[in-house]
């Protein structure tokens, strides 16, 4: 079974960017495959990473639910076949892009086809990491059954702090399993304990991640020596040390 990573926290904090560095980390560590879920319907994990979907999961969960119930047996099977299809290949890593929120029909029917496929999906993989809105809509509709790692991603400031707070108290109510959570604080210079809630390690501010950004460079041109993206691999490194998740032929990462 893959061993799932989840990011989560509020609009602009970096959550996506922590992502795709993780995705990069994991992918020249050789610890693959790697599947990598879009689950914020902004939808630019894509863009992090260097992959432009095709189809996204809420496109096919709409045209799924709109089938008539009496095609049953074809609804599962070109669902299924539809999820195969939104899976995009990119190398040493796949993207699946979940799309926008549900509208205020019911899913329920669809939403548990779904968790069926991801969870068989997730089996061909050695890791799953998931960019999750700050609500984490994607978790809280059951369409992933455990997390194995969720790291909140917060700036140092009251805001920042506050909306962490909540972020974790959300995580501690979702009707899943998340064996570990942990902040992640971003773009600060300092670690802001919150009694209770575990800290996972700082990334200090890195300007050429901002550059790359504004250029449309992906997370794979930025160069190995960054100090954020060093900062992600000793953090990536020692939470899955500390919760005995090994990476493939246990050995340190690397860029």
């Amino acid at each position: 079974m893959a061993t799932t990573i989840a990011i989560s926290g509020k609009g602009g904090s970096g959550k996506t960017t922590l992502a795709a560095m993780i995705i990069r980390l994991l992918c020249k560590q050789g610890a693959g495959p790697v599947l990598a879920v879009d689950a914020d319907p902004n939808s630019c994990l894509g863009l992090m990473v260097g992959v432009s979907p095709q189809i996204s999961v809420a496109q096919l969960r709409e045209q799924a639910r709109e089938k008539p119930a009496s095609q049953g047996m074809d609804k599962v099977r070109s669902f299924e076949y539809g999820i195969q299809q939104a899976v995009t290949e990119a190398d040493k890593f796949d993207l699946l892009t979940m799309g926008r929120p549900e509208g205020p029909e019911c899913y329920c029917a669809v939403n548990n086809l779904l968790r069926q496929f991801l969870d068989k999906l997730s089996t061909t993989y050695s890791f799953v990491v998931i960019d999750n809105e700050a609500g984490m809509e994607h978790l809280s509709r059951r369409t992933t059954n455990n997390i194995d790692l969720l790291c909140i991603v917060a700036e140092s400031t009251p805001l920042g702090t506050i909306t962490a707070k909540r972020i974790y108290d959300l995580a501690k109510q979702l009707p899943i399993s998340v064996k570990k959570i942990g902040i992640i604080w971003n773009r600060s210079d300092a670690i802001n304990n919150l009694e209770g809630i575990e800290t996972f390690g700082l990334i200090p501010y890195d300007k050429t991640v901002l550059d790359a950004s504004m250029q449309s460079k992906t997370v794979f041109d930025l160069n190995e020596d960054k100090p954020a993206l060093s900062a992600v691999r000793k953090i990536l490194e020692n939470i899955l040390n500390q919760n005995n998740l090994s990476l493939t032929h246990n050995s340190k990462l690397k860029t």
